[in-house]
Order: C-alpha cells, then sequence, then structure tokens
C-alpha cells in the first residue's frame, strides 16, 4: 500500500471530522479567475452536506451566483504527526432555508446557548444573507496519526 491510501481517511472519519470541527476555508472564483479564499463557519444538512450563510452582496454570493465550484478545506492539527484534513470539491447551490442554516451554524458556534437567544440575532442578520449547500464531487482527506 502507498503512504498516500495509508493515510485516507474513511467516509465515517470524513463525516466525525466535518461533525467536530466549525470553520472551513472556502474558495471561489474571482471575476479574473483567481481564487478568492475567506474563513466560514458551518453547518451540516441532513445528509451531511456543508452549508453556509453569508451576506448577499458579499464577494463570495457574487463570484458564487457566476461560478457555482468551490473548495472547501477543513483541517486540523499543529505538528506534522497531527495533521488531518478534509479538501472537498464541490458545488455551492443557493437554497431558500436561510434562517434554518443560520441557525444551525449559530447553535455550532455557541453550544449551549438556547434557541430562543440564538434567534433574534439570526432573523435579523438574516435579512440581509443567502444560504449555500455544498454538492460534494470529490472529497480527499488525509489523517497523519496513521503515518507512524
Amino acid at each position: 500500500m502507498n503512504q498516500r491510501a495509508s493515510i485516507t481517511m474513511s467516509d465515517d472519519d470524513v463525516s466525525a471530522l466535518l461533525r467536530e470541527s466549525r470553520k472551513l476555508q472556502l474558495a471561489t472564483i474571482n471575476p479574473d479567475g483567481t481564487p478568492h479564499l475567506v474563513t466560514m463557519f458551518y453547518a451540516l444538512d441532513a445528509e451531511g452536506r456543508v452549508s453556509f450563510w453569508t451576506y448577499g452582496k458579499a464577494q463570495k454570493t457574487r463570484n458564487l451566483e457566476r461560478d457555482p465550484r468551490v473548495s472547501c478545506l477543513i483541517e486540523t492539527g499543529d505538528d506534522y504527526a497531527e495533521l488531518r484534513g478534509i479538501l472537498l470539491y464541490g458545488v455551492a447551490e443557493q437554497v431558500e432555508r436561510t434562517l434554518d442554516i443560520g441557525m444551525e451554524i449559530a447553535r455550532r458556534m455557541t453550544p449551549g446557548v438556547p434557541d430562543e437567544l440564538l434567534r433574534e440575532y439570526v432573523e435579523h442578520t438574516g435579512k440581509k444573507r443567502v444560504a449555500f449547500v455544498v454538492e460534494p464531487t470529490k472529497v480527499v482527506s488525509w489523517d497523519h496519526r496513521r503515518l507512524s
């Protein structure tokens, strides 16, 4: 077995890291073809797909309206032997569930805070936001803890 195959995470491990993490690096494509890279908080929908919300006038929203292809990087670990990550390639689809996705993200950002305290913030900021779900087309993963 080659080294690359030995560090690839199982589907269950990928799902677990997606559930454990809260932030990802989202890459969209600018009008001139250069990458636009930002850190985003995210949630998972019922099918386990990455979902996020952002302001309707944000650069990433404009980019996705023109070209819905994205890359999402979720990673953890400080030392080389601890690195784990997922590089998710996909297509971001704008969805109507903006407030639902906003609530899921708010819950992940503030564990233990009751929904009634989050709802006012989500409803207020949600007026200017749109939501996306990423349909994955390819997943690359690694877990350097398996290298020993």
